[in-house]
């Protein structure tokens, strides 16, 4: 997990991003057009350091021929659900729902777990820093299963279902944090965040692993967790549709760039659905501040006594997702006995 994603190479390719963007800024001063000419820099999401341990796990007490032994192996979360269900898991992505042996694992991670693979009780879709787990028959004894399995590992760290199946303790709607829409695809019964944890620097969204459902290796680099290393990105602007020298302490959001840019450029874009963002009017020639207010959302406790957090801003009707999962496991969420005790 050292040094991960703060290697040489990540280093060497912030070097370069630095240069290609002094560069561009040369060229413009050069052709007189730096006064009339707006830079947004703005990064996609914050980046953790893949951690494929767990004590807990009866995936990571398996032997596979292509993973070092004591680790995750890619498709853990799908033969942790099989197991728990004791039903059959097969594999998605090789020859057509092949059956996954013993010491054998699903290739790309995602997982169908029932008795007859083409009508499966649960699918499981990896996705790096997070799972989505879909119920086909909309089974809520088969949602409760797998609740309480996931609450018995250690690599999970906040749990979202959807509303349709009932509330369950130790796990938050996923209509809190907007998963719930009107999208034609079949939509995914469970939300699944794995956990987080700083490996060792000053701020630890700079230097977090994440438990990461994936292809690649421990110390690679990942993101989809609701870790506050993996939700914290850099953005930054210059030129004349922008205050000089203003540091921002609202939040600001991907979508809000393009809002932006969009209202700058004189465009009125049709607006699909409500997630569209807001212009960042604050940060403008004569912009007036924006008031952000925080909100803190906890689940009732599971037998286990965990809790699903989730820490928000909102800014108008705008929402911002800081953080989420079990208080002290995901990084930005430290434990409620240690916040009680400072």
């Amino acid at each position: 997990l050292t040094p991960g994603i703060n290697g040489a190479s990540s280093l060497a390719a912030i070097k370069n991003a630095d240069d290609n963007l002094a560069q561009l800024r040369k060229t413009l001063d050069a052709l007189g057009l730096a006064a009339t000419t707006d830079i947004i820099v703005s990064a996609d999401h914050g980046f953790s350091t893949i951690s494929k341990q767990s004590k807990s796990s009866p995936a990571v007490t398996e032997e596979y021929a292509d993973v070092q032994k004591g680790l995750l192996p890619v498709g853990f979360l799908a033969i942790d659900l099989a197991k728990a269900l004791e039903l059959p898991l097969f594999d998605p992505d090789n020859n057509n729902n092949a059956a996954v042996a013993a010491g054998t694992h699903p290739k790309q991670g995602n997982g169908v777990i029932g008795r007859d693979a083409a009508k499966p009780d649960v699918v499981v879709a990896a996705n790096g820093g997070s799972d989505l787990v879909y119920l086909p028959g909309k089974d809520r004894a088969v949602a409760a299963r797998v609740v309480q399995a996931l609450l018995e590992q250690d690599y999970v760290s906040g749990i979202f279902v959807d509303a349709s199946l009932g509330r369950y303790p130790g796990t938050l709607p996923m209509s809190a944090i907007n998963l719930s829409g009107a999208a034609r695809p079949p939509h995914p019964a469970i939300a699944v965040n794995f956990s987080s944890y700083a490996v060792g620097c000053v701020q630890p969204v700079l230097c977090a692993a994440e438990v990461a459902d994936t292809t690649l290796q421990q110390g690679q680099g990942m993101h989809g967790s609701f870790s506050r290393a993996d939700t914290m990105n850099f953005m930054a602007a210059v030129g004349p549709d922008f205050k000089a020298g203003f540091a921002d302490e609202t939040p600001v959001s991907n979508a809000d760039v393009g809002k932006t840019i969009a209202h700058i450029l004189g465009l009125n874009i049709k607006a699909k659905g409500r997630l569209i963002g807001r212009v960042i009017n604050e940060a403008m020639p004569g912009g007036r501040p924006s008031n952000a207010a925080s909100r803190t959302v906890s689940s009732q406790a599971s037998a286990n006594g965990l809790r699903t957090v989730l820490k928000y801003q909102s800014v108008g009707r705008t929402r911002y997702f800081d953080v989420a999962g079990f208080p002290g496991r995901t990084v930005g969420l430290v434990e409620e006995s240690k916040a009680a005790s400072r």
